[in-house]
């Protein structure tokens, strides 16, 4: 069988019917579910993964685009690349979903979405893993819906690197490189990429087109160094240090609006010691994650906005009986945020929260249990105990069953608080979640079913954010199903069905109700990959309630072209947008129409 087909659906983990497939399945592992590097056989969890394999197939952008492939995962954007975007997880919304780089927070404290991914780009990533349901029990607050963590490549033996360089549709260039060297006693990874675009104007009426206006571009330059000393063949000591300096352009009143940029500069920090002791791995980590935005243009609101993440951990994972393990830790952390409003008014507040958590997994000969507790104590809410417990039981080969419960405590972001927009709130509530899910899979073929009830809702109302009082339910199901057709033809497909409602059953704004994403991948050619892919946006509508303009009900097609000019290089053309579908994900905002890029990747 040809290798690439076997290496691409690996990236998928979806065929996993042969003994091959298997045994390759295995050795994909994940970290996010409970803070321990796992098997993805052996995680109860609803987990998907987006490996370094694919993403070099696919060609992807930003990481928006990479999610946007996943089931359960919708996103909405005001604009082209760089604008603020919105990610909903199961129908639940950015705020409620923690994001990690590497496991370091990437939520931004002075962001009233948290976590904007609008300025991640797709470059030196290994895998993208996302695990959905509450998460809390392991991670804390703002993992009500799940947790996305992406994971940067580290240094090999030897030395190595690579090179890339894209040119496409609306004068966009992308360039980068990365070089490493690694050694028994010591590894060191540097990577540097940059993009820029003209991009098209941000806003615009619907029917409106976007060779009217004019356009709103952005450029983005990310660094990356990681490190590590090997102080014994059982100690390790690391450094990481990741710097994001992004500028987009947007339009506030008008589609023409032409003074309106936000200048964007977020840097993350992380080192930690970690020693294996027998049975024990014993780790010492601090992070700090730094958010600064500077709205150049901005005659009225805030100027500039700073927010500031720290965390200290001390963890101790212990491994008993044949492959069993409990993780224990405690920590501290601190978020703050200030911020300059136009008049140079000024606000400034943080918040702390102390925790303990501990994780337990029993494998059996057909069964894994897996139970998390987490208790955290804040300055400035009611303390709290968060769980979660997960079964999986493997009938035979083909067949598993699995099922999860869990509880979140989402404390309310700062900015939130302070909102400089509005109405100072000071006394919003924590939401509280549960959640719960159910799957099935048998050969090919997998089916889930999830809801989660968010009681005490965090919404905009009457100028200032407000606790919408009783229960908000997402519920629904997806499907994934994959086939390999003959020995060079790979078919995936994965359809969502989503009832997004709030407490009086009305539906909340901007979720499809069903989504369908198939993709095709053809391995017949001798050193050519070509992959069709489509996605289907079912009905959506702006506002909540089904009020506002229908979004929805459209068919995208994107393709891409891979050809291996020899060991080392490789060649690349994606088209998106195929057909030229007029569209908007959110009313009044513009999207792409058919785009091309072109592309070469040198490995040495």
């Amino acid at each position: 069988m040809n290798k690439k087909i076997t290496t691409s659906l690996v990236a998928s983990f979806l065929l996993a019917t042969s003994n091959l497939y298997s045994q390759q399945l295995s050795e994909i592992t994940v970290v996010s579910a409970t803070k321990s590097e796992q098997s993805i056989k052996d995680v109860t969890s609803n987990v998907e993964v987006i490996t370094k394999e694919e993403i070099e197939e696919r060609h992807y952008t930003s990481v928006n685009e990479a999610l946007n492939s996943f089931p359960g995962l919708s996103i909405v954007s005001n604009g082209g690349l760089g604008s603020t975007s919105s990610i909903y997880l199961r129908g639940m919304s950015n705020s409620r979903i923690l994001v990690l780089v590497d496991g370091i927070r990437y939520q931004d404290p002075s962001n009233t979405s948290g976590a904007n991914l609008s300025h991640l780009m797709i470059n030196d990533i290994e895998r993208i893993e996302v695990i959905k349901g509450a998460q809390s029990g392991v991670w804390g607050a703002d993992a009500a819906a799940g947790v996305i963590n992406i994971i940067t490549k580290k240094a090999t033996l030897g030395t190595s690197g690579n090179a890339n360089l894209e040119f496409g549709s609306y004068n966009t260039k992308k360039y980068g490189a990365t070089i490493s060297h690694g050694t028994k006693k010591f590894d060191i990874k540097f990577s540097a990429n940059k993009i820029t675009t003209d991009g098209f104007t941000n806003k615009l009426t619907y029917g409106n087109r976007v060779k009217d206006y004019e356009k709103d571009g952005y450029e983005n330059r990310t660094l990356s160094l990681n490190t590590n000393m090997y102080i014994t063949d059982n100690s390790k000591l690391t450094f990481d240090i990741k710097d994001i300096d992004g500028l987009v352009e947007y339009d506030s009143s008008s589609a023409n609006d032409t003074t309106m940029k936000s200048d964007i500069d977020t840097t993350i920090y992380s080192t930690s010691y970690s020693q294996e002791i027998k049975n024990q791995n014993i780790k010492l980590k601090y992070e700090l994650s730094k958010f600064k935005r500077h709205e150049i243009g901005t005659t009225s609101g805030v100027l500039k906005f700073s927010g500031e993440t720290q965390n200290i951990e001390l963890s101790d994972e212990y491994k008993y009986l044949n492959s069993d393990f409990l993780i224990v830790g405690i920590g501290s952390s601190i978020d703050d945020v200030n911020y300059i409003k136009a008049d140079n008014t000024t606000n400034q507040k943080e918040s702390k929260d102390k925790y303990l958590y501990l994780t337990n997994s029993n494998k059996f000969t057909n069964t894994i249990f897996t139970q998390s507790l987490r208790y955290d104590r804040y300055d400035n809410f009611d303390n709290k105990f968060t769980g979660k417990v997960g079964l999986k039981y493997s009938f035979n080969q083909d067949l598993e069953f699995k099922t999860n419960i869990g509880t979140a405590y989402n404390v309310p972001n700062i900015v939130k608080e302070l909102n400089p927009w509005g109405t100072t709130n000071p006394d919003l509530e924590p939401e509280e979640t549960k959640s719960f899910d159910i799957g099935i899979k048998y050969k090919d073929f997998s089916l889930s079913f999830f809801e989660s009830k968010i009681d005490n809702l965090i919404d905009w109302s009457g100028g200032g954010y407000q606790n919408v009082k009783g229960e908000s339910i997402f519920k629904g199901f997806e499907l994934e199903y994959s086939k390999l057709i003959e020995e060079n033809t790979l078919f995936t497909f994965n359809y969502t069905r989503l009832s997004a409602k709030d407490e009086d059953d009305k539906y909340l704004a901007r979720r499809p109700i069903q989504t369908l994403k198939t993709s095709f991948d053809y391995y017949g050619i001798k050193d050519f990959h070509i992959n069709l892919n489509n996605e289907y946006v079912g009905t959506r509508y702006n506002s909540a309630d089904k009020a506002g303009r229908q979004t929805g009900r459209y068919v995208l097609w994107n393709s891409v072209a891979n050809y291996e000019l020899n060991k080392n290089t490789k060649l690349y053309v994606r088209i998106d947008n195929i057909t030229n579908k007029y569209y908007q994900k959110i009313d009044g905002y513009a999207t792409a129409g058919r785009s091309a890029y072109l592309g070469v990747n040198y490995k040495f």
